[in-house]
């Protein structure tokens, strides 16, 4: 590939702030009054008819300026971007969101994440809700209803709570039922749910086989967490933002993107994707693999708890976006939202 000169790099980094802001085709008579490059329109022209040519810049009518192609923006958000991100407001408004006095529950706070993140953006966001699987064994307890029946309840880190009514086939002390939870709290602690294996189980079950007689019924509710189906989460924030853009005027545009926001698998798909990859990942329109996105660009990134890869956070776009702005959002959101569920 043929490097670019540092010439064509100032125009083509011109192409693209110009386009991402007015969204209208740019000309070389556009660049040499705004950019104060110390060319002419006519020097810019060839040089941007030489970018055309290498793939960087298209031209959608023959009298237009050009506009940026995916490779254009790709080389931009690589090599030319500068540093942006949220203002001093919108950082404190993204804290208070994601620390609201009593918010504790995980799903309000990812709704609220949501929630800030397309009001700052103004694009649509993406959040992929916490896996249960994902999330790590806190503690179970057992409590006494009646003499004959007990309430198991698992908990874990993220807020999951399962719990299930059992029948004791003889009345359990409260010292007994203490002994044994201990006893379970203590092997299970930290585990991820699906780490929570038939075989340990079993072998839980070995080391507790005077008491297991009473306490079947508790394991019921570990094996049954190993079956159940993932409940498949996807946290949406203004879904209506991306119809705004010029370039979703046409009402066949407008009908793929409503069906792709109802199709929550599908969305979580998208996000899962990129789970667990390092730092901001951009992906521009074809980039993305998913045809109903190949008009858009994602930005998107992992949040955690405790070190461990929980979620995905998304903005999904036009391609004409203005990527050193959201990608400072998302990384400040994803920091504060670190912050939150891990405090």
């Amino acid at each position: 590939m043929t490097a670019l000169t540092e010439r064509k790099k100032k125009i083509l980094e011109a192409v693209v702030s110009n386009y991402i802001e007015t969204a209208d085709p740019v000309g070389s008579r556009t660049i040499a009054r705004t950019c104060r490059i110390g060319l002419s329109s006519a020097t810019i022209r060839n040089e941007m008819a030489d970018l055309e040519e290498m793939g960087y810049l298209s031209q959608p009518h023959t009298s237009a300026g050009r506009i940026p192609s995916q490779k254009g923006y790709r080389y931009y958000v690589d090599n030319l971007m500068p540093p942006g991100g949220p203002d001093e407001e919108e950082t404190s408004a993204i804290s208070r969101s994601l620390n609201a006095d009593k918010m504790r529950e995980i799903e309000q706070i990812i709704i609220s994440a949501a929630r800030v993140l397309s009001s700052i953006t103004n694009h649509t966001s993406l959040i992929m809700g916490p896996q249960y699987k994902r999330s790590t064994f806190r503690q179970m307890r057992i409590l006494p209803l009646d003499e004959k029946r007990g309430l198991v309840v698992l908990i874990t880190d993220t807020g999951f709570i399962k719990n299930k009514v059992i029948e004791l086939n003889q009345s359990l002390s409260p010292p007994e039922l203490q002994q044994v939870v201990s006893y379970l709290n203590q092997k299970l602690f930290g585990l991820s749910i699906d780490q929570v294996t038939t075989s340990l189980i079993n072998e839980l079950k070995r080391d507790l086989f005077r008491r297991m007689e009473l306490l079947e019924q508790a394991f019921i509710l570990l094996e049954e967490s190993l079956k159940e189906e993932e409940q498949v989460r996807v946290f949406l924030g203004g879904t209506t933002n991306i119809l705004n853009q010029p370039e979703f005027k046409d009402v066949e545009k407008i009908r793929r993107m409503l069906s792709l926001f109802e199709q929550e698998s599908l969305l979580f798909k998208i996000l899962e994707r990129n789970l667990g990859k390092e730092g901001v990942v951009v992906q521009i329109g074809t980039e993305n693999m998913v045809e109903e996105i190949n008009e858009c660009t994602l930005i998107t990134a992992t949040y955690k708890i405790n070190n461990r890869n929980l979620g995905t956070v998304g903005v999904l776009g036009p391609t004409r976006m203005d990527y050193s702005r959201v990608i400072g959002v998302v990384r400040c959101l994803v920091d504060k939202l670190n912050e939150s569920l891990n405090s």
